[in-house]
């Protein structure tokens, strides 16, 4: 298999984990409340956004990252894809 191959192969693994990431966070953002009203009696529903927010911004880094490569990965991958359609004999 080419260079090509390969890198649209972990591109494609790369991309759909980040895919999966995303849909992760919006089901947990999915539950999250903007603004909460408590009273003493409701310290539970505190905690529980307080876990949710944790878990969320556990996860940011890793999507800003896996996002960040796959782009790159992306561009280089069309950057090669030019270069050897330049270079090609006609």
């Amino acid at each position: 298999m080419t260079t090509l191959v390969w890198l649209l192969s972990i591109w494609g693994v790369l991309t759909a984990l980040l895919i999966v990431l995303l849909i992760y966070r919006s089901t947990l953002t999915m539950h999250e409340e903007e603004q909460l009203f408590l009273s003493d009696s409701d310290l539970h529903m505190q905690e529980e956004q307080m876990a949710l927010s944790r878990k969320v911004n556990k996860i940011t880094p890793y999507l800003w990252g896996m996002g960040s490569l796959s782009g790159v990965l992306i561009l280089v991958i069309a950057g090669m894809a030019i270069y050897q359609q330049m270079n090609m004999p006609q």
